[in-house]
């Protein structure tokens, strides 16, 4: 009986483990603007919430995110991409930290410790497109494993119906 057990014990977490899908999540949800996230990383899901979604429109705006590291961050590489009707029509990337100019707070954060940041964040950008696109957003460090993967859907009109 408790091999039995043991065999369906195995059974379920491979299924579950094969189908994992991390769940959409809803940024917000405001009368012209929607913004919505997923991780794209198999292995991690992370929380993120903006405190009050059409401070988005000013290009600085507050954020709440957390994360527990898989991997050190001694280096970090952001890599974006902005998606419309499935092509890349723009690619963004840069250097978050690296040995010697690392200011930023999670530069140098060890596998295993969370990540939290609480604070403003500025888009660097003078307008939000209007229309439905997505923002693939992965960060990766010197070894090349991700840190934190993203995709982000995006609904913005100005005029809304």
């Amino acid at each position: 009986m408790k091999t039995l057990n043991v065999l369906l014990l195995i059974l379920v977490l491979l299924q579950v483990n094969d189908s994992r899908e991390w769940p959409m999540h809803t940024v917000c949800k405001e009368d012209n603007l929607e913004i919505y996230y997923k991780s794209c990383d198999p292995q991690q899901d992370f929380a993120l919430s903006i405190d009050h979604c059409p401070d988005v429109m000013t290009r600085t705006f507050n954020i709440r995110s957390a994360i527990v590291l898989r991997h050190s961050i001694k280096e970090l590489y952001l890599k974006a991409n902005l998606i419309m009707n499935g092509k890349t029509i723009l690619t963004y990337s840069e250097t978050i930290c690296e040995p010697g100019h690392s200011t930023l707070i999670f530069c140098g954060k060890k596998k295993g410790e969370q990540f939290y940041y609480e604070g403003p964040v500025t888009l660097g950008i003078a307008e939000i497109p209007q229309g439905d696109y997505t923002v693939s957003v992965k960060l990766t460090n010197e070894d090349h494993a991700t840190v934190a993967c993203v995709d982000f859907t995006v609904k913005y009109y100005s005029d809304y119906y």
